[in-house]
């Protein structure tokens, strides 16, 4: 690439709009100049192997490509391919006449609202991962189903990256701990890959593997106008692109675990699994979140062999790699999975704690609103404009809604999840339903009993009400039948229930501490 070129791009006269400064940001593979409102990318002339734009054809190519790919999650940012012609020195932007180079043209973007600057300055919230769990969500739902390419998504695919990675880093390792460690990992992984190699077949055939993002981190993620965008995806390798939509979540989560924000992953893991229902995936989650940290950590001690380095340098990178297979191999520790059910009326707080259960105790959270809705191809959002007993509410649809909570806590349980099942459960039957699936695990259980005084339930379903609450549905009506037909915890199930008077101050805190002294569980049971 001309050096003509690079400084004639940094020359705020170059460009067809006003520019008081440009900036130049250089990667390994592409230049990108800060121009004003915009932002150019050119890609360098280089073949690393897994990604070759040695040739004109080849960077018009990828140009195209990542503006196309891109603008499926970031359109408002990803704007134009542009030939440059003229001379080198002086070049033409958008002049078609005689291309020499191709510019990809993007709206620039203040870097202080890249969501892993926000979480620096302290500033990132749960609102923004649930945003970006939404965006995610959709877009995989988009993609599906999806025919990869014949040599893409299949179980030697996905396994062959999972060895390079151990090949790689066993090369670049002294210290005998690291390797130990390093062993356990790849003994781990090769059985993980095993046993779920079938269903990673059957999950292509089904059309899970889609051309993702590929590269979902805090650093590709920004805040543009209020709404969190996902950019930056991989364009360079289909094989890198094209991957199991879970595995595409999994970078994401890891990431998010990695900065220490294991509540937030939890809030995003459920939000997404509330949009997709896709729970089978979780029995693949955790070999996934190996294999991303995994390739974080490699990454990271590729950079041992940059020149120049001194003791501290390679000590901060070796840190930062032991951080990175120490959460992988907090992915592969054995935490024995409990399932848990909420007994309340419409009303009584079961989403707002269950919430917060997910956030400090980690596991999935399964809601009958949600599951009932889907089971009738409504998306969790949407109103059924249901009258009681009736539509989505009769009898028939209420026991097909805890025959599916019992599927999917079964699912969830064998993948080794702690269960929230978040549900009215007024009726013995339908607790003991629910409850008998930790029974034939041979697994703890423990009834939530959410209490509020009758006034209290009426304001809140009536606020809620008010407020446009688009996926609980219950009303007045719903709550009367309830207090009329509610068959109280009686017997054993008084033995194995905690309650909590939902209208008491710190009612989360207390549900949280109550559920750690009754099922025993110590601050690291946290469910990765």
């Amino acid at each position: 690439m001309s050096e003509a070129l690079i400084h004639a791009m940094q020359q705020p006269a170059t460009y067809p709009h006003p520019v008081d400064q440009v900036v130049m940001r250089e990667t390994h593979i592409s230049w990108v100049f800060l121009a004003g409102d915009f932002a150019y990318k050119i890609k360098k002339p280089v073949n690393f192997g897994f990604l070759d734009y040695s040739t004109l054809e080849a960077r018009q190519h990828f140009c195209q490509l990542e503006m196309q790919l891109n603008q499926r999650l970031a359109a408002e940012l990803y704007l134009d391919v542009l030939p440059i012609s003229g001379e080198m020195s002086t070049p033409l932007l958008g002049d078609a006449s005689a291309p020499f180079e191709y510019a990809l043209k993007m709206r620039r973007f203040d870097d202080e609202q890249l969501l892993n600057a926000l979480h620096q300055r302290g500033e990132l919230r749960e609102e923004h991962l649930i945003q970006l769990a939404d965006q995610i969500a959709e877009f995989h739902l988009q993609q599906q189903p999806a025919t990869p390419p014949e040599d893409l998504g299949t179980p030697a695919a996905i396994w062959a990256p999972v060895a390079q990675n151990f090949e790689q880093i066993r090369a670049l390792l002294q210290d005998d701990s690291a390797l130990k460690q390093l062993e356990l990992l790849e003994a781990w992984s090769k059985d993980t890959f095993a046993r779920f190699e079938d269903l990673m077949i059957e999950r292509r055939a089904a059309g899970k593997v889609c051309a993702c993002h590929g590269d979902l981190h805090l650093g590709n993620t920004t805040l543009w106008q209020g709404q969190v965008l996902a950019f930056d995806c991989i364009e360079f390798n289909d094989a890198f692109r094209w991957c199991d939509v879970i595995s595409d979540l999994a970078f994401l989560l890891m990431d998010l675990e990695d900065r220490g924000l294991q509540g937030m992953a939890q809030i995003t893991l459920n939000h997404y699994l509330e949009q997709t229902g896709d729970y089978q995936g979780l029995q693949l989650l955790c070999f996934y979140k190996v294999y991303r940290a995994l390739v974080r950590a490699k990454v990271g001690l590729f950079r041992l062999a940059q020149p120049g380095l001194d003791d501290e340098d390679k000590a901060s990178i070796l840190r930062q790699y032991r951080s990175y297979t120490d959460l992988a191999e907090s992915y592969t520790d054995f935490h024995p999975p409990y399932l848990m059910i909420t007994h309340g009326f419409s009303g009584s707080g079961k989403s707002t704690l269950t919430t917060n259960v997910v956030r400090e105790l980690g596991g999935i959270r399964i809601r009958s609103d949600v599951e009932r809705k889907r089971l009738f191809g409504l998306k969790p959002q949407q109103k059924s404009h249901a009258e009681l007993a009736d539509g989505i509410y009769t009898a028939e649809a209420t026991a097909q809604t805890y025959q599916r909570l019992t599927e999917l806590a079964d699912l969830a349980l064998r993948a080794c999840y702690p269960v929230t099942l978040d549900a009215t459960n007024l009726k013995k039957a339908q607790r003991q339903q629910l409850l008998a699936v930790a029974e034939n695990l041979g697994l703890p259980s423990l009834i939530i009993s959410l209490k509020a005084d009758e006034a209290t339930l009426r304001r809140r379903l009536k606020k809620r009400l008010d407020e446009g609450e688009k996926v609980a549905e219950a009303d007045l009506k719903v709550l009367e039948l309830q207090l009329q037909t509610h068959e109280p915890l009686e017997g054993e199930e008084l033995t194995c229930s905690v309650t909590v008077d939902t209208d008491a101050p710190a009612a989360s805190q207390t549900l949280v501490k109550l559920i750690r002294d009754h099922l025993h569980l110590g601050e690291a049971a946290q469910q990765h």
